[in-house]
């Protein structure tokens, strides 16, 4: 008898491993497409305060009332209507002043909030126990405000940077946002976390290398598996990634990122430790760990579920010859001279 149970725990533990795809080398195989989008924000709304959880109902309203947003955006245009307003309408959180930008046919973050063993979570973040990134360093925040400045600045339809001294935030391509001149991706990266749109990853696996092909900008992540990290002056825009097996886990450590890469108000400090664990429906659940001292008053970690997908990721062609950068800088050439007029407003 007790043989026989041994041989029966024996089976049930091979046909629990067999749900999982798996290499010729017996690793888990996570080659494929994944859809990340989630309407789970990445910071848990004040609202939930420590609880970690929402019920079904919970997430039944982050759908609905994303609907509701997403049916407003969509509603029929007047095609009577008038010109914006010049210079914008003062509303510096839309694009270039409530002028206009991506309606809601580009954006695409998602169609529901994510749940990982049955129960659906309040935010991406799960450590500290507010789900919430800990207050940043007055360097980063000061860092950031000077690398991204081109996005930063009080955009009231003139050269308002003229008023202060220092470079501006449009003197030439260089001064513009990283992001701007699509050399970094529009969403975070190494942690790799879900925007607005664009959130398919694909994953080639070896058993030396594993890549993670980003939908978002042009971004190819090359995980050297095994191996030691490259020498600290070898910095790069998403860091340095090796990675290791810890039974059927994948874990990743990347470090050696440069001051200002794909992790918005990280620096040069910036460890990211990711672990990939895979499910028998091929969902692959991802948490990280984010620890940056001279950004972060503390670490900070979150975890949500990548959806398997039977799309394809196809090119994300960021500036197509970048003709924008031109005219920005024009632009700004003009707000200039106009600036300088004595018979400009002020």
């Amino acid at each position: 008898m007790k043989g026989y149970l041994g041989l029966l725990i024996a089976c049930l533990v091979v046909s629990a491993h067999a749900e999982i795809k798996r290499t010729p080398s017996g690793k888990p195989d996570f080659s494929g497409v994944y859809d990340i989008g989630t309407l789970t924000p990445l910071n848990r709304p004040e609202a939930f305060g420590d609880n970690k959880f929402m019920t079904q109902d919970d997430a039944a309203k982050v759908v609905a009332r994303t609907k509701a947003i997403f049916d407003f955006a969509n509603r029929e245009s007047d095609p009577n209507r008038g010109a914006p307003q010049k210079g914008g309408d003062g509303n510096n959180t839309a694009g270039a002043g409530g002028v206009g930008g991506y309606n809601a046919f580009w954006i695409d973050p998602g169609t529901q909030a994510f749940e990982i063993d049955g129960r659906f979570r309040t935010s991406i973040i799960y450590d500290p126990a507010n789900g919430r990134q800990p207050p940043r360093s007055a360097e980063a925040i000061s860092n950031m405000r000077t690398a991204y400045k081109s996005f930063a600045h009080d955009n009231d339809g003139t050269a308002s940077w003229l008023a202060s001294s220092g470079p501006g935030p449009f003197d030439g391509p260089e001064s513009l946002a990283p992001s701007e001149r699509c050399l970094i991706s529009f969403g975070s990266t190494v942690p790799m976390l879900p925007s607005l749109y664009n959130n398919y990853k694909r994953i080639l696996q070896t058993d030396d290398y594993v890549m993670i092909l980003q939908e978002m900008v042009h971004d190819a992540r090359i995980i050297r598996m095994d191996t030691t990290h490259m020498p600290t002056a070898n910095r790069k825009w998403m860091g340095d990634s090796v990675g290791r097996w810890e039974g059927d886990t994948l874990v990743v450590s990347t470090k050696n990122f440069r001051a200002v890469n794909g992790l918005a108000g990280a620096d040069e400090n910036l460890l990211v430790t990711e672990r990939f664990n895979m499910r028998d429906d091929g969902t692959l659940v991802y948490d990280f760990t984010v620890d940056d001292p001279t950004a972060w008053t503390a670490s900070w970690r979150g975890e949500y579920a990548w959806t398997r997908s039977a799309d394809k990721v196809y090119e994300y062609a960021c500036h197509e010859g970048n003709y924008a950068m031109g005219n920005i800088l024009r632009g700004a050439r003009l707000l200039e001279s106009e600036w300088r007029s004595p018979d400009a407003a002020r």
